[in-house]
């Protein structure tokens, strides 16, 4: 029987955020309650309150493209089981796939070394 499942079969964010004790199942609870814009918008809030509500000198609107291509491709990664699987979700070719696999530092954002299996 052909193994189609690969390397990122077993890559989860929530686990690893939950590991590293960034997130808890209660945390999740409350962040899938709000959407995608209340939460860049929070996020956002809350970087900026200790600068007193500034956040100057950084280019929010020409980031957020690159934020989010980040995100979501780190999500296609953890939500599917195999590279292929990702490149089809994406609808990117595997050139670009793998380009960006390396620009994203993939396997270092999901390395388990010096983390538990506990979550």
């Amino acid at each position: 029987m052909l193994n189609k499942h690969g390397k990122n079969q077993n890559y989860s964010i929530a686990r690893k955020l939950r590991k590293q004790r960034k997130t808890s199942i209660e945390f999740e609870i409350m962040l899938s309650n709000l959407t995608m814009e209340e939460l860049i918008a929070l996020k956002l809030e809350m970087a900026a309150k200790p600068l007193g509500g500034k956040l100057y000198g950084f280019k929010i609107w020409d980031a957020i493209e690159n934020i989010s291509r980040d995100a979501v491709f780190k999500f296609a990664v953890s939500a599917t089981t195999s590279k292929k699987d990702a490149m089809r979700l994406l609808g990117i070719s595997g050139s670009n796939f793998n380009k960006l696999y390396k620009k994203y530092e993939i396997d270092d954002y999901f390395e388990e070394n010096s983390l538990t299996d506990d979550a």
